[in-house]
């Protein structure tokens, strides 16, 4: 990085010395307050879109899977959207992937998803949840775990990737468990 280094020194004549106390606290609230304005300027926009972003994730859970929604998809990814970590592992789209949700429905009968932690920074949010339901034949109450990663276009999911543990009896800990 070059720096610059003037050539005459600054003319600050016409500025007056400060000679209290007071005055000095006044200037550097002022100076404090133009800081936090540039701050608000250059860093709230990106603290606005990843709130934004968290927000449309725990949304899209809301009505994809605890309000049985599936066709939220199209409204909630984009076009061109790519599932890294479809149904059966493979890569998807947004068909694929409303299909998948509505034959879970059927599947996991009381579905439910906690979000647990979610964090965002960049364009990419990721979310830790538990899938809960109970068992279609046996009644049992089920779960498990997931990580899922979205990386965002404006407010629309772009891409996801995704991990889950593998379907087990829920713990005794689980939310209330309301669907004991």
């Amino acid at each position: 990085m070059s720096q610059t280094i003037p050539s005459t020194k600054l003319d600050r004549s016409h500025i007056a010395p400060v000679t209290t106390r007071e005055e000095l606290i006044y200037l550097l609230s002022r100076a404090a307050e133009l800081e936090h304005g540039l701050a608000c300027i250059y860093l709230l926009p990106r603290v606005c879109l990843r709130r934004r972003q968290v927000m449309s994730g725990s949304r899209h859970f809301e009505d994809f899977v605890n309000n049985k929604k599936a066709e939220v998809i199209r409204h909630n990814m984009t076009p061109d959207f790519y599932d890294h970590d479809g149904p059966v592992g493979k890569p998807a789209g947004v068909e694929d992937d409303e299909n998948m949700m509505r034959r879970m429905y059927d599947l996991m009968p009381g579905m439910q998803i906690t979000i647990e932690d979610m964090v965002a920074e960049g364009d990419k949010v990721v979310c830790r949840n538990i899938w809960r339901w109970k068992d279609a034949k046996s009644g049992t109450p089920m779960e498990f775990h997931g990580f899922v990663q979205w990386r965002f276009e404006g407010n629309q999911i772009a891409e996801r990737w995704a991990t889950v543990t593998p379907p087990r009896e829920a713990s005794d800990s689980c939310w209330g468990c309301s669907l004991r």
